[in-house]
């Protein structure tokens, strides 16, 4: 991990460390493992694709340690949980990490995300025209892929089609 990344990680270990112990719950190595896993991804997750990275890399955990460690990091606001339109949930790490929207392709269920401050504008000026504390949303795009429909062939399809 680079120094800022490894600063920002460190910032989000003592997060969880003090979110365990207030909450009573044991601090173990492999809990912490699973936290630095998730952190270290560039992409959304699943639950299973990480038990599948944490067990190519010889860790020992299992399939109850990821789901139980995903639910202690919802709860602590480290990650968030997304629906994509598929019956499984999918994550994404959280903590000071600005607010975004997503794309999502009905072909392949490759998932963009974007940023556009008009949102925020638009977040803004309802929940004070309704007189509404708005506390956070979700916006979900979906489409499809242009390359797919151009080309009658996208990478992301056939990725897609070999996780199945």
């Amino acid at each position: 991990m680079p120094n800022k990344s490894k600063e920002s990680f460190n910032v989000v270990k003592n997060v969880f460390s003090e979110y365990l112990k207030a909450h009573g719950h044991r601090k173990t190595p492999e809990r912490f493992a699973i936290l630095e896993e998730i952190y270290s991804l560039k992409e959304h997750f699943d639950a299973e694709s990480l038990y599948g990275i944490m067990k190519s890399k010889k860790f020992r955990v299992s399939r109850a340690t990821i789901y139980n460690t995903i639910e202690l990091l919802l709860e602590c606001n480290l990650i968030t949980r997304h629906q994509f339109g598929k019956n499984f949930s999918e994550y994404e790490k959280s903590y000071e990490y600005k607010q975004h929207d997503h794309l999502l392709c009905e072909d392949c269920e490759r998932v963009l995300e974007f940023c556009d401050p008009r949102i925020q504008q638009i977040q803004s000026m309802m929940g004070s025209l309704l007189k509404f504390n708005v506390t956070h949303h979700s916006l979900i795009l979906y489409g499809k892929c242009e390359k797919l429909h151009s080309s009658g062939t996208c990478e992301h399809l056939i990725k897609h089609n070999k996780h199945q």
